[in-house]
């Protein structure tokens, strides 16, 4: 298992920025402006559905097109930027390619720094104390919570975002995915396939890719 360690260095502006938005949800919920539940399902949108669009299209252009594939695993920032994806928490990515020899896992053990341009809001569990310590302790372990089952064969990799650099995961194209278009593969990356927590959505009438 190889696991990148970086120095996090400075508090992440973004813990900073959470801590703010949590007092002034608080403020709001305990006068009546805010509704929880229709706080709870706007996050998940955004976490789960609105926020890694930008991710799936890029890794689908990666399984269609081998020039863009090259240029995101030899410079993510620049190859994501092509398409319009940068800003804050996204300044410099690196992607790791999942294969049948390597399977890829991102965290971030001291904090929770994220590509947001790419992948949208963490999860609460990316940020949770529990993932970001197991990850690295036994990451075949979180795998397998997650329904991942990676054959002993396969290494693990794991891999640490910090504050001046962030991970993303290029999946494996799923096992009869050859003949879709550009925006038929990107309806199957999955947030998770992503973080390296899941693998892609299987074509229809086919199994996962593992």
């Amino acid at each position: 298992m190889a696991h990148d360690d970086h120095s996090h260095g400075a508090p992440d502006p973004h813990e900073r920025l959470t801590s703010r938005v949590k007092a002034i949800e608080s403020l709001l919920v305990e006068k009546g402006l805010l509704d929880p539940a229709a706080m709870a399902k706007m996050i998940d949108m955004y976490e789960s559905r609105i926020g890694p669009r930008n991710g799936a299209k890029a890794v689908a252009r990666a399984w269609t097109d081998a020039d863009y594939r090259h240029r995101l695993l030899s410079d993510a920032t620049a190859a994501l930027a092509e398409l319009g994806f940068t800003g804050m928490q996204g300044e410099e990515v690196i992607v790791v390619e999942n294969t049948p020899d390597v399977h890829n896992l991102i965290v971030c053990t001291l904090c929770s720094c994220y590509p947001w341009p790419t992948l949208g809001l963490p999860p609460n569990w990316y940020k949770s104390p529990a993932y970001r310590s197991r990850a690295v302790i036994d990451p075949r372990g979180v795998l397998r919570e997650f329904g991942v089952e990676v054959p002993d064969s396969t290494e693990v990799r794991v891999w640490d975002s910090n504050s001046e650099l962030r991970y993303m995961v290029l999946p494996q194209r799923p096992n009869g995915a050859e003949g879709l278009s550009e925006a038929e593969l990107a309806e199957l990356v999955t947030r998770d396939s992503m973080i390296g927590v899941g693998f892609p959505a299987p074509v229809s009438g086919q199994g996962a890719s593992s």
